[in-house]
């Protein structure tokens, strides 16, 4: 006999990846902020945004928080994408090889953007999952 709960798509750890792409923003901004030679504070910008998603991420771990920091977290992604998104042109124009002007900060953009729009897609997976749970009789 099978279980019932053990049926569909298995819920997704959302604090969990939450703290895991946070990890990997920090480690970008930090990484590329040193490669530059600590010329520029803008190189940090992926690591503020991988704070944003740590914290968060760490609040959501509480059950009365969860969805809104979850909430707050998609919020978070969707302003770093859009805001780091035309790194995905610059990228693919690199590796289609052109030259483009500082190659470290749109590879760093593009990486954001695609990290972001990752996480983005598991945060509406993982509400759309837990809308239909809701439903369940």
């Amino acid at each position: 006999m099978t279980d019932p709960a053990s049926s569909g798509p298995k819920q997704l750890n959302m604090p969990g990846i939450s703290v895991g792409f946070g990890i990997s923003l920090l480690a970008l901004g930090i990484g590329v902020y040193l490669a530059s030679g600590r010329s520029s504070l803008t190189a940090l910008i992926p690591a503020a945004f991988g704070f944003a998603l740590v914290a968060l991420g760490f609040i959501a771990k509480r059950p009365s928080a969860t969805k809104h920091a979850m909430h707050a977290a998609a919020v978070i992604s969707v302003l770093g994408f859009f805001g780091s998104v035309d790194g995905i042109i610059g990228l693919a124009q690199m590796i289609a090889g052109a030259t483009v002007e500082r190659p470290l900060a749109v590879a760093a953009k593009g990486v954001m953007a695609v990290d972001l729009a990752t996480f983005l897609w598991l945060c509406v997976r993982s509400f759309r999952q837990a809308r239909l749970a809701r439903s369940e009789p």
